[in-house]
């Protein structure tokens, strides 16, 4: 009982401590890109383990120009629900929170901005991005004659929607609902000090040490309650992404994928066509499903997957069934349309390079030209087994004979017949096969 008693003793005075240190710790998540699944899972990852840790303050430091809407929801949705205060800081001097980046910010307890930062440009970029839609209006008074409201029912929806969520953050966090309002729907942006005065942000700080000072005493409304924060003393601790974080950026790079996506069709295109070689079909394999994993990730238009599919099949058959390029030429058209039109979004960071889609059409082309010629080739050459090849060959007579007699021929003794008399030497080129007959001409030999 005595050691039992003496080890919860030291139990309790080794415990004490760490919840102490655990609730005198900041942590410092950095978003330096656009925002994408990888991301997303490391900041949804990293508030699930402070609130484990009990940590006393999250703070997302951000510099981003937007991201893709499903990933931005899913962060949102992690800060709604934690039990950790968390505090979204635009900074160094010249970074930005657009897009996405402005949700985030709306949706955090604490918004905070360092001098020199700005944000906004909230509106859904698969709206802005499109040919024919007008630019941002002036003033709200000008909109009937110098801007006409969204031409389709689906591009309203994603307006209205976009709409309605930012306001929803901004009632919630008592921030200013009129200029988010705004920020989707003129896409307008604001400069930090414009932000403070505007009360679209809490805090304007030059540095997370004053950050951490302003907020100090600042009472805010958490999933489990409010709560009166105490941050002065807090010491930062920076988290910086795990390999698996790392490994997802990688493969969710829609280049890394569409080039994962063509090396596996390629490499089980080439174990099917050379049976046994394992080796192309076992890393083919393998691209394809990492590249099916990322595609699951990304927002990808299924008309343009198709159209590349189609494109590889048409170059492929223009291999085996030659049809003077029709085949091919429509197969490097439809790869390449369908490349451009394979990542369905406009968000800067999840565009697929142009040089890569040429690249890997001219690779594709030349591939094709490649394997045509050898086919062509092959077709022009003369048969060099079985029956057939003996046709057009020359042998030498073995003996005198009229209408039927023996000739030697690549080291074999064969029947022949003639319609006229041969002697032996003589050389003779087959014409005809009958059976295991051969039907023989002389050939005529020069004068000597």
């Amino acid at each position: 009982m005595r050691a039992i008693a003496l080890a919860c003793l030291l139990w309790s005075l080794t415990a004490v401590p760490a919840a102490d240190a655990a609730n005198e710790r900041a942590l410092l998540l950095r978003i330096d890109d656009a925002i994408g699944p990888a991301i997303s899972d490391h900041i949804t990852t990293e508030l699930t383990q402070a609130e484990q840790q009990d940590a006393a303050l999250v703070i997302l430091e951000m510099d981003t120009p937007g991201g893709l809407d499903t990933s931005m929801r899913s962060i949102i949705q992690a800060i709604l629900s934690s039990s950790v205060p968390v505090v979204s800081y635009v900074a160094p001097s010249g970074s930005r929170a657009a897009s996405a980046g402005t949700y985030i910010l709306y949706a955090s307890h604490v918004a905070a901005m360092a001098p020199g930062t700005n944000l906004g440009a909230a509106t859904p970029v698969q709206i802005g991005g499109m040919p024919g839609m007008p630019s941002p209006r002036p003033n709200k008074g000008d909109r009937e004659k110098d801007e006409p409201a969204p031409a389709t029912s689906m591009e309203r929806k994603m307006v209205n929607d976009a709409v309605a969520y930012i306001r929803s953050l901004a009632e919630l966090r008592g921030r200013n609902a009129g200029w988010a309002e705004k920020a989707v729907r003129e896409a307008a942006s604001l400069p930090a000090h414009q932000a403070l005065e505007m009360k679209v942000i809490d805090v304007m700080a030059d540095d997370v040490t004053q950050l951490l000072r302003k907020i100090d005493g600042r009472t805010v409304k958490l999933a489990t309650g409010k709560v009166t924060l105490a941050t002065a003393q807090l010491s930062v601790e920076r988290v910086e992404p795990g390999w698996r974080t790392r490994i997802l950026a990688v493969l969710t790079n829609p280049n890394v994928a569409y080039v994962l996506m063509l090396l596996g069709i390629y490499g089980l295109f080439f174990e099917l066509a050379n049976p046994g070689a394992i080796l192309p079909g076992v890393l083919g394999g393998i691209a394809l499903l990492l590249a099916l994993f990322a595609f699951q990730a990304l927002p990808i238009n299924y008309a343009g997957l198709g159209l590349i599919l189609l494109g590889i099949i048409f170059m492929i058959a223009e291999a085996f069934a030659p049809s003077f390029g029709a085949l091919g030429l429509g197969g490097v058209v439809a790869f390449v349309i369908g490349s451009v039109m394979l990542i369905d979004t406009d968000v800067p960071g999840f565009q697929l390079s142009i040089m890569l889609i040429i690249g890997f059409a001219a690779a594709s082309l030349l591939l094709l030209m490649a394997s045509a010629s050898f086919a062509i080739r092959a077709h022009k050459r003369p048969v060099v087994s079985g029956r057939q090849q003996m046709l057009g060959n020359e042998g030498i007579v073995v003996a005198d004979f009229q209408e039927t007699g023996w000739i030697r021929i690549h080291g074999e003794r064969w029947r022949a017949q003639c319609a006229v008399p041969l002697r032996a030497g003589q050389r003779v080129r087959v014409a005809e096969l009958n059976g295991l007959l051969l039907r023989v001409e002389p050939v005529e030999e020069p004068n000597r």
